[in-house]
């Protein structure tokens, strides 16, 4: 069954309506126990690390690709479609983790904000101040705009649900694995580049959709968007990453970056942006826009196309 704009419509709208419930049951977990099977599997076969990577990385994506065409074959249409675009979209869960920080630091208590962010951040937590908490909040949301939103409905418009399935599973995957050290460098080398091959186009297209948005919505630079993005986007190690990233700072006239600590290890991360004012917790009703407005315009385009096709 093809996309049509109702079921595009019907998903995005329970996801903005209710996010993600905790009575109900998210697929992303089970991806994640599936990742975590599939590990153990292939670190058992006694091959290159590498390949024992590459091996789960196809076990787990395989397996739910197949787990959601079956699904959508067998279950009542277009109740199942809509299901997995609900599910796999994360728009409202994005801004409830984010504002919940917020709240903690509009209300000064520092130990709650830096135990809710840790939440949603990889990075060392204890020890931050309210500036570099109100930072982590704004680069992890700028950062997930396109994992968790733009880069799943590019995806869905490419491949249906099924499509849609992959980057998760991939994204996922990628979180899990895809880190740089001993444990998970040759492992995750698989996950980590098939997720850099997944963001490819959608990173940027979150960034071009942040400098259109900023045209219209008050208290945005476009301009400055723009130019952070083509200066600043790719200094991060990553090549997606820096696309958001700096569009979003740009847009806001902030600047991210700055030194990180995981596991007590130091790690520079490039400045993106021009800091041309404080980056404050006051500026997430901004950000917060920004998300819904990029979010809903690229909705509109995607439903536009399927209605035209």
């Amino acid at each position: 069954m093809a996309m049509t704009p109702e079921v595009l419509f019907c998903g995005v709208a329970l996801d903005f309506a209710i996010g993600d419930p905790r009575w109900l049951p998210h697929p992303v977990a089970g991806i994640g126990r599936l990742a975590l099977a599939a590990e153990k599997l292939w670190r058992a076969v006694k091959i290159p690390a590498r390949l024992s990577g590459s091996l789960a990385w196809l076990t787990v994506v395989v397996a739910v690709c197949v787990l959601v065409f079956t699904s959508v074959a067998l279950l009542p249409a277009p109740w199942i479609q809509i299901y997995w675009i609900f599910t796999f979209l994360a728009m409202r869960s994005l801004n409830s983790h984010a504002a919940t920080v917020i709240a903690h630091l509009r209300a000064g208590d520092l130990s709650a904000a830096r135990a809710s962010v840790a939440m949603i951040v990889g990075r060392d937590t204890a020890d931050l101040d309210e500036p570099e908490i109100t930072r982590a909040v704004f680069e992890t949301v700028a950062e997930n705009l396109n994992d968790g939103v733009i880069a799943p409905l590019f995806w869905l418009a490419v491949g249906g649900p099924v499509g849609m399935a992959a980057y998760k599973a991939t994204n996922t995957l990628d979180s899990m694995f895809g880190h740089r050290d001993e444990r998970y460098r040759q492992f995750g080398w698989a996950s980590a580049r098939m997720d850099d091959f997944a963001n490819m186009i959608p990173a940027r297209v979150t960034a071009a959709l942040v400098w259109v948005v900023a045209l219209f919505l008050p208290g945005l630079n476009a301009r400055n968007s723009i130019q952070a993005t083509l200066r600043d986007a790719r200094k991060q190690p990553g090549p997606n990453s820096g696309y958001p990233e700096a569009a979003v700072a740009g847009a806001l006239g902030v600047q991210f970056g700055g030194v990180n600590f995981y596991s007590g290890v130091h790690s520079q991360k490039e400045f993106l942006g021009d800091a041309l004012q404080p980056l404050r917790w006051q500026l997430y009703d901004s950000l917060r826009n920004v998300v819904y407005s990029t979010a809903a315009l690229f909705v509109l385009l995607l439903g536009g196309i399927a209605a035209w096709a």
